[in-house]
């Protein structure tokens, strides 16, 4: 329990960091809701785009090939958690049976680096100066997996605003091959990617990372809502406006209503309790703001694509089922693309006030640059879980402000 939330911490081979029973205190309510059952990353693909017979095979899935968990390195205090951080271990069954140890697996530590968590100056008052602002400070659950060449850097974020931010750090070394080149006006056909050094090319591939979330909004019963953003015309001259947008919502009822492509358009999307309503009518829930958006340029019918159809959309929600734990299929290794999201999703279920599971994809094209080499400097992306008509009002309204201090080089008084 840290501040206003009550969550679980696990490890596991394959998807390495777990978060599970996330729930927020209303003091409204005077009680702990739930946000989150259980959330993870699914799987991780990355696909490069060399076509030749040395490389056309590199298209990997980092979770079901590897494991995340099985790859987690200890994390060092000062250099990957701050001071203030306290450290958990992870274990995992070996294949002799014997449980192997990871030390510093996660780290947990409190985060506040100046942010502001609400603020606002009212300068419509003649001759008053009414100013009230918050800090934020946030609690961030951190891993990180080496896998090959890449480490990946996995933030949990919890906000007292109620928000969930997942982060992702993506740096290492690069995936080169040897090359003849020690200059671009040497190069005369596709090398597929770019030169970074003398005979050395960085290739050109992608990351696409996607997360398992099985959110509880305020109980298990939930519907996926899309909100779509839609231009209107201003009719019967009753404005000088031509135009304006508005909010038509679309709840979905199958697997199929509920799978977004999100560049085709403007649209929020939310995952609402239809049983519960605010005191003022609206529905409970949490939306998704997503973060990088990268669809896979793979045409669908070559093989590593196949296997990695649940890229396909950025967004799918199935109801719950305990068999579908991995976005790639159960064996990764051995998948000819038979077992996948993309595959479950078919069978078109009822999502609509059900126990449902969200899956989200977030992408990065890399297409590398000298400044990556030799150890590239970290790249980050991240999506939030945020509330939306989950609370009455600002849950973060009565924080107390900080004491006021004088400081020798401030001139604004407090």
């Amino acid at each position: 329990m840290w501040a206003n939330w009550d969550f679980h911490v696990s490890f596991d081979a394959r998807a390495g960091l777990i978060i599970s029973l996330a729930s927020i205190y209303d003091l409204e309510k005077h009680k702990f809701r739930r946000v989150l059952y259980k959330g993870y990353l699914s799987e991780l693909f990355v696909p490069y785009m060399d076509p030749t017979e040395e490389w056309y095979y590199k298209t990997f899935f980092d979770l079901g090939e590897f494991g995340f968990g099985l790859c987690t390195v200890p994390l060092q205090p000062l250099a990957d958690c701050p001071s203030n951080a306290v450290f958990m271990d992870g274990y995992y069954a070996g294949q002799d049976g014997k449980p192997v140890k990871v030390s510093n697996a996660f780290c947990i530590f409190e985060q506040e680096a100046g942010r502001i968590m609400w603020r606002h100056t009212e300068l419509a008052i003649p001759g008053e100066n009414i100013r009230e602002v918050r800090p934020e400070v946030s609690l961030v659950v951190r891993m990180v997996a080496t896998v090959g060449n890449y480490d990946y850097v996995l933030d949990w974020e919890f906000k007292p605003s109620g928000s969930i931010k997942v982060g992702v750090g993506l740096t290492g070394i690069l995936e080169v091959k040897g090359v003849s080149y020690t200059h671009t006006s040497q190069i005369k056909e596709d090398v597929y990617g770019t030169l970074l050094a003398h005979n050395t090319i960085g290739v050109n591939h992608d990351h696409f990372l996607t997360y398992r979330l099985d959110l509880d909004v305020d109980g298990y019963a939930n519907s996926f809502v899309k909100a779509n953003l839609e231009t209107k015309r201003v009719k019967d001259n009753i404005s000088p406006r031509k135009s304006y947008w508005t909010v038509v919502s679309e709840t979905a009822k199958t697997e199929s209503d509920a799978k977004v492509q999100l560049r085709s358009k403007p649209v929020e999307l939310i995952v609402v309790n239809p049983n519960k309503k605010t005191k003022l009518g609206n529905y409970i829930g949490y939306r998704l703001i997503p973060g990088s958006l990268s669809s896979p340029l793979l045409s669908d019918d070559d093989y590593p694509q196949i296997r990695g159809a649940f890229t396909n959309y950025d967004v799918w929600v199935t109801p719950y089922n305990k068999t579908e734990k991995w976005a790639g299929g159960l064996y990764m290794d051995q998948s000819r693309g038979d077992d996948t999201l993309a595959i479950w999703s078919q069978r078109n279920r009822e999502i609509e006030n059900k126990d449902i599971v969200l899956w989200y994809t977030m992408g990065f094209h890399h297409v590398p640059c000298q400044e990556d080499f030799p150890v590239m400097p970290i790249l980050s992306g991240g999506f939030e879980l945020r509330p939306t008509n989950f609370f009455d009002r600002n849950p973060v309204l009565k924080t107390k402000p900080p004491t006021h201090e004088q400081w020798s080089n401030c001139t604004t008084k407090s």
